[in-house]
């Protein structure tokens, strides 16, 4: 439709409802990379039976993909910041960049809290999310929690030049009501796979805030998982892949606004889901052969190994971290935790990368390499 905006006039765009009429074309071809893509997210979901802890691989991955979900829209920190950020113990520190990612965190564990007390999938919910994204650092002003009442556009300096320019204020709760119904399968049941493909694409069309509609959108992809039952823990994330094609990312985004091309985006979508979820494995089966092999190293101190083995667990949760850090975490004094470092470093499993004497910090090498895989700058 035709929008003006203060003296300017443009062409926004109003998605119709979902699902998409016509009725998809599920080709052969399609449905056999749908069922490749079940089949790899069910093998992500029984991650459990790989990690004797998955708690341990939950909390990295989620700071992965929330430093990588920044990254698409910016953030120039690295993901070595991120975890000194949380470490509390960085001179200079919070800046934006990791402010922003750490509340990626905190609105990724609230949304998955909600749900898994009972809390539908919702538009409420959505925009609990967007006030803990936006509620400190860039974007605090932007309206956090509240669906936007004045025009945006994507691309350009104005509308007038713009790449894209989602509906009219006035058309957003009404676009945003139509999504809401069909994320709770009216007017029809939606496979799950395909309704997190259809969603995310209409979310990021209606572009409903002001500001962290990237961040959101990726994540409603999961949000839709884990609140029909396809992944108990929030898991997969699909940043990277998205990151690593994101030209033909936003291309198929545009065709399904102007050719309807939905085929295409639903093949990219679910190569995405088989890719990530494959991936995500991969990493898990390499971080228990590190750290199996790391315990094997270990144990060669003998009796002195009880100390050094709970410094390395420590340090599967936090691989970046002081010595007062790890003392607090172990309730070991720091005299012992620096002893089982100085160990540790002597295997090979961990290094200094302060060069001070004192404040010093240690990285788990070979695991923070693993984990930074994909984290380069864009």
């Amino acid at each position: 439709m035709i929008s003006t905006i203060g003296d300017e006039t443009c062409r926004a765009f109003i998605p119709n409802s979902l699902p998409p009429t016509p009725k998809l074309d599920i080709t052969a071809r399609l449905q056999d990379t749908i069922d490749r893509s079940l089949l790899a997210l069910g093998g992500l979901n029984n991650l459990s039976t790989l990690i004797p802890d998955p708690s341990l691989f939950l909390y990295m991955y989620v700071r992965k993909e929330a430093y990588l979900s920044s990254q698409i829209e910016g953030t120039q920190s690295s993901f070595t910041d991120l975890l000194l950020h949380e470490s509390k113990q960085i001179p200079g520190v919070p800046t934006d960049d990791l402010v922003e990612v750490s509340n990626y965190v905190a609105a990724v564990y609230h949304g998955i809290d909600r749900i898994k007390n009972g809390f539908p999938l919702s538009l409420r919910l959505i925009r609990e999310m967007h006030q803990i994204l936006l509620n400190t650092g860039r974007g605090s002003k932007r309206e956090p929690g509240e669906f936007r009442k004045s025009q945006n556009w994507i691309g350009g300096d104005r509308p007038g030049n713009a790449i894209f320019v989602p509906p009219p204020a006035d058309k957003v709760m009404e676009c945003l009501g139509d999504l809401e119904k069909f994320l709770h399968n009216d007017p029809v049941k939606t496979p799950v796979l395909i309704k997190a493909a259809l969603a995310h694409v209409q979310f990021e069309t209606i572009h409903p805030f002001l500001d962290g509609n990237g961040r959101l959108g990726r994540l409603l992809v999961t949000l839709i998982l884990c609140s029909e039952n396809a992944l108990s823990d929030p898991i997969l994330y699909l940043s990277l892949y998205f990151k690593n094609r994101r030209q033909e990312y936003y291309d198929l985004l545009q065709r399904v606004r102007t050719e309807g091309e939905w085929e295409d985006w639903l093949l990219f979508f679910m190569n995405g889901v088989k890719e990530t979820s494959e991936q995500a494995l991969q990493t898990a089966a390499a971080l228990v052969q590190l750290f199996n092999e790391d315990r094997e190293s270990i144990q060669s101190y003998g009796k002195q190994a009880g100390s050094i083995l709970r410094v390395h667990h420590i340090m599967q949760r936090i691989p970046i971290a002081y010595i007062a850090e790890i003392a607090e975490q172990t309730k070991l004094s720091k005299p012992t935790v620096l002893r089982a470092l100085e160990k540790l470093g002597n295997l090979g499993i961990v290094e200094e990368i302060t060069g001070r004497r004192r404040d010093r910090m240690f990285v788990y090498k070979k695991y923070f390499d693993i984990l930074k895989e994909g984290t380069q700058p864009i």
